[in-house]
């Protein structure tokens, strides 16, 4: 107890918080000259653009434009190409200072920045979920705390780094800078433990790494 016999209350531990802070800090996705880089599947164009021209494709499908929330928008490098597609753009990150950074530099009226923790805290009210390359860093426990609700938005964009060919799926990892992978293994939502229901699945863009690296493989979901 402290002085004057008040309760000390200790501080909440926020593991995955600590993690990518540490991922920008000591720069481990890479960006040496960049003041936060979120990494090759942000920055590749062999990666990045064909994401950008499907997702573009998609939001334009709409007759009138739609309300996206980016779940782990990272340092913006795609978000900023798809923003002037959508109704609003909500973008979302755990780590306090790059949400700081990205408002700072990105500013548009249909554009907002939150730094939410998207396994505790309440979701943005959306239309379309983006979730690009995040879950595959998070350990099966943060995932289910997601998944419940994501069941909230009519659509989700789900973006995997999984291996080429069969794997067992949702291996469990802690959750940090590693992925799957190196388990052989990917995410997939829909098999167990998630076991997440939708109306309709479609693969959107599949691309091959070299060197026996995987998938990166992008997937709408229709939940209803």
């Amino acid at each position: 107890m402290e002085k004057g016999g008040s309760i000390k209350r200790m501080k909440k531990p926020w593991p995955t918080k600590d993690a990518m802070e540490q991922v920008y800090s000591m720069k481990l996705w890479g960006g040496t000259h960049s003041e936060f880089y979120s990494g090759m599947g942000s920055h590749h164009p062999e990666i990045v653009t064909p994401y950008i021209v499907a997702l573009i494709s998609f939001l334009k499908s709409f007759e009138n434009p739609i309300t996206v929330c980016d779940l782990g928008c990272g340092d913006f490098n795609v978000g900023k190409e798809l923003v002037k597609h959508t109704k609003k753009y909500i973008a979302v990150d755990i780590v306090k200072d790059l949400i700081t950074y990205n408002k700072s530099i990105y500013k548009e009226e249909n554009l907002e920045f939150h730094c939410l923790d998207i396994a505790e805290d309440e979701l943005p009210d959306g239309d379309c979920a983006l979730v690009r390359q995040v879950l595959q860093h998070l350990s099966n426990d943060e995932v289910q705390r997601i998944v419940h609700k994501l069941a909230a938005y009519k659509y989700i964009m789900l973006t995997e780094h999984v291996p080429q060919g069969y794997f067992i799926p949702n291996k469990d990892i802690i959750s940090g800078q590693g992925i799957r992978l190196k388990k052989q293994s990917g995410l997939s939502l829909l098999d167990p433990p998630f076991n997440f229901k939708v109306k309709e699945e479609k693969e959107v863009v599949a691309i091959k790494l070299q060197g026996h690296k995987g998938m990166i493989v992008t997937t709408l979901y229709t939940v209803f």
